[in-house]
């Protein structure tokens, strides 16, 4: 019986070969839920979600939602006893990936390919951004700094304007991948404090975070 932990390690290098370019993160803490991977690539965020032979159906019609608030596309990646019934409990653009073992091999199975996530918004995925990290997509745009105005405030000013066409969609997708992939989790804390150092707001304390994993 394969489990979540086994099947981790061999994931991520099958998507490190059929995505090419791209970052992973694990443990992802998204509305009520918390995804299990997270995929970067040059144009998308995916939201991945395993479930292994040992695991049960019981939270996924909840996770599914929370994921489909967040990621561009998704996908379930599944062991050999939910293959039969997976696509009976996620939607029709969730992609679905089954994984099989011979000896120590792992063998991955595309049984439906990711389709575009209608249900995100532009608005969710700037909200994974950090604030000196929105600071370079108003920088970007010559946007107006807003330096006293809240995280939310800016996040709604940037997506107002791709929605009113002001500001080109793509291009804001390509940045919001761009600074995903090229953050430095060693660095970020200091560059946040200093932020809010210059915007005369107290700075955060250091918190014992999970441990993030990137190719």
């Amino acid at each position: 019986m394969l489990r979540d932990r086994e099947i981790r390690e061999p994931l991520f290098f099958y998507l490190e070969e059929k995505y090419g370019k791209s970052r992973i993160l694990e443990e992802k803490n998204i509305g009520r839920s918390r995804a299990d991977v997270v995929m970067i690539t040059d144009t998308a965020i995916f939201g991945i979600e395993i479930k292994s032979d040992a695991d049960s159906y019981a939270r996924l019609a909840r996770q599914v939602e929370d994921y489909d608030r967040y990621y561009d596309r998704n996908i379930v990646v599944v062991g050999t006893s939910h293959a039969q019934h997976i696509r009976e409990h996620v939607p029709d653009h969730w992609g679905v990936i089954t994984v099989e073992t011979e000896g120590d091999r792992f063998d991955f199975y595309v049984l439906r390919e990711p389709g575009i996530n209608p249900n995100v918004t532009f608005r969710k995925k700037l909200e994974f951004l950090w604030r000196p990290e929105l600071v370079k997509i108003q920088e970007y745009h010559d946007m107006p700094a807003y330096k006293q105005k809240s995280k939310s405030f800016v996040i709604d000013k940037i997506a107002s304007l791709i929605e009113d066409k002001t500001i080109e969609e793509d291009a804001v997708q390509r940045e919001i991948c761009e600074l995903l992939f090229e953050r430095d989790y060693n660095t970020i804390f200091e560059e946040i404090n200093k932020y809010r150092e210059e915007m005369g707001l107290h700075k955060r304390r250091r918190r014992a975070g999970r441990k993030k994993r990137s190719k």
